[in-house]
């Protein structure tokens, strides 16, 4: 029988994403690496089990009307959403980011040294990030959305040039943890995006432009790894 401390820290987040509120609080991620209990993550980072499942319970009971159930919205509408929003929004803030990142080391690099290390992480994730999308939105997504009209038709699933869906799903995953492993470094050269004293305003607003970024990567993330990707799994073995 399925116990609060036992289940995934993904599976909290896919069925009420008010929790990813106190995952954030503890530092848990919980979109690249959703697959782990709540247990086992609190034994490893030294938190208080009852402290943490007591605010859990607390963010599941709030009211809270801007509460989305992604988890109940049909495969091809979910995939067609984190294309349109997120992705776009990645589209739309990486060149921001990068025009800024790339200002902040020409004029603070010398006093912030760090600042050439963060902008060289954003660079390559930012790259790493286009093709990713580009992977999904050509061939990952159509064939999820193949998929469910197939459910919908009754008709035969063709099998596509990379086999199973299985083989996709683990390298956009793998990209994911590479992407988390990119910004977890950058959190800690930005001091958790906290700009040093002297910062300027375009520093000031680098930063929470980086957070921002994060913060919405997080949920993109966890859409795919923790709703989509494990559904679309166990709809192509229903239909195969």
């Amino acid at each position: 029988m399925d116990t609060l401390q036992d289940r995934e820290i993904g599976q909290f987040v896919a069925e009420d994403y008010r929790t990813a509120v106190i995952f954030n609080k503890y530092g848990i991620d919980f979109c690249c690496r959703g697959n782990r209990s709540l247990v086992e993550v609190c034994n490893k980072k030294g938190i208080a089990l009852g402290d943490i499942l007591s605010e859990l319970s607390i963010a599941m009971k709030t009211n809270h009307s801007a509460s989305i159930d992604y988890k109940s919205w049909p495969l091809d509408l979910l995939a067609t959403y984190i294309e349109k929003i997120h992705h776009t929004y990645v589209e739309e803030k990486t060149p921001v980011l990068l025009q800024f990142l790339a200002k902040l080391e020409k004029v603070h690099g010398k006093a912030h040294p760090e600042l050439i290390k963060i902008n060289a992480l954003f660079n390559s994730v930012a790259g790493e990030l286009a093709q990713h999308m580009k992977k999904e939105e050509l061939i990952l997504f159509p064939f999820i959305k193949e998929m469910v009209q197939c459910q919908r038709t009754n008709k035969p699933l063709r099998h596509p040039p990379f086999g199973l869906i299985e083989n996709p799903v683990t390298m956009m995953e793998q990209e994911h943890e590479n992407a988390g492993t990119i910004f977890r470094e950058i959190a800690l050269l930005t001091n958790n995006y906290m700009p040093p004293e002297d910062a300027c305003n375009t520093y000031r607003v680098t930063y929470e432009l980086l957070h921002a970024f994060e913060e919405d990567l997080h949920l993109h993330i966890h859409l795919e790894n923790n709703i989509l990707f494990p559904e679309s799994l166990k709809l192509e073995h229903q239909l195969r």
